[in-house]
């Protein structure tokens, strides 16, 4: 029996226990949730089912990454990068809808029982890849022909996935891409031509590239007396369902609750305020929170760039998909189909943040510069 818990005890002495328990907790937290929904009646339990088997496989997935040494996975590159990248291609042919969405970013697995989203495992291979790309190049970065190659590899899952629709992800790709160059040491004088480039683009593309329902959602928020009421609904519901839940909100397992359309999904922080109140979602955030600042505190400890650029990558992964997430709950910022790292219900989701939870676990245990290690 020694011999069988001997591993065990060695691994968790040896690995971030602090960002596992962070994230076993905002699991816990989101099958609860999703448990408080499904009593509602707006969902079956199948949602709580496939999170429950999302973070279970997950969790063995971290282990297994944690145990490789990210230098490895990232020279492994010309095996993962075309796999994830061909998936992504495939949904522009065969890709399906499920549920209320309206692109076509998954595919149907036996018989439309399951679905997986490419775009959720490109992530950790355009980090592990852009990582190692930044590593190349880092005593250069800020050479023309530098920058250039680097925002095409940037640039090529960006325009991927926005043409599968999914501008969501998207986003959240440009927003690791940026993330990631910036730590590199991209020179200022790029950030404010790009700025100034993006200042005289966003006329262009407001008049000759965006759909009218891509205006209306940005107007449902900057100019709501400029739409009609059903463009506003999701995101009102979102507001009222959020300040009816007072302090501590209405009760997980009330029943009652305001009926915003993907509650369990991109919407789930406004249950989450609703019935919890400003306590519960404050203790959502608060943990998301604490995953990255854990993410970001570590990659500070790491003796490489290779290492530092993955962490600085999975954190703005989470991080640029909270942000977006609860802004979009709060009317801050429009509708455009984020999900709540953790917390919203989705199986690819789900495992490919565990993945990156995997990777940054790695960078911590294969570095021997390590500020939490016993010795």
């Amino acid at each position: 029996m020694k011999q069988f818990f001997a591993p065990i005890g060695r691994y968790f002495r040896e690995t971030d226990k602090w960002l596992y328990l962070f994230c076993i907790l905002a699991s816990s937290y989101s099958v609860l949730i999703l448990a408080g929904i499904a009593y509602a009646g707006t969902t079956g339990t199948r949602q709580i089912l496939v999170q429950a088997m999302a973070t279970l496989i997950g969790l063995v997935a971290t282990v297994v990454m944690s145990k490789i040494d990210y230098r490895f996975m990232a020279n492994l590159w010309k095996l993962h990068l075309p796999v994830t990248l061909g998936l992504v291609i495939l949904t522009l042919f065969i890709g399906v809808s499920p549920g209320d969405t309206d692109d076509h970013a998954w595919l149907s697995l036996f018989g439309g029982r399951l679905f997986l989203q490419p775009a959720e495992l490109l992530k950790i291979s355009f980090i592990l890849t852009f990582a190692l790309h930044l590593e190349k190049v880092k005593e250069h970065i800020n050479k023309p022909i530098n920058v250039l190659l680097l925002c095409l590899h940037g640039g090529i899952p960006v325009l991927l996935i926005h043409q599968q629709g999914d501008d969501g992800s998207a986003l959240v790709f440009l927003g690791i891409f940026l993330c990631m160059f910036f730590a590199a040491g991209l020179s200022w004088k790029y950030i404010a031509a790009g700025i100034g480039a993006l200042a005289i683009a966003c006329p262009l593309v407001w008049n000759f590239v965006m759909s009218t329902d891509q205006k209306n959602r940005f107007l449902a928020v900057y100019a709501p007396d400029q739409v009609d009421s059903a463009t506003l609904w999701q995101q009102m519901m979102g507001i009222r369902a959020i300040g009816s839940g007072g302090v501590f909100g209405k009760g997980l397992f009330s029943g009652e609750h305001t009926n915003v359309p993907m509650i369990y999904n991109d919407f789930i922080f406004a249950y989450i305020g609703e019935a919890l109140g400003f306590v519960g979602a404050v203790a959502a955030l608060l943990l998301l929170m604490a995953i990255c600042a854990r993410i970001l505190l570590n990659s500070r400890q790491v003796e490489d760039q290779l290492g530092k650029y993955i962490c600085v990558g999975v954190f703005s992964m989470i991080a640029v998909q909270t942000f977006i997430n609860v802004g979009m709950c709060l009317n801050l910022i429009p509708v455009i189909g984020i999900t709540m790292p953790f917390f919203s219900a989705g199986g690819s989701s789900v495992v490919a943040l565990y993945l990156g939870i995997g990777l940054a676990m790695s960078v911590y245990m294969h570095n021997k510069k390590n500020l939490f290690s016993d010795s």
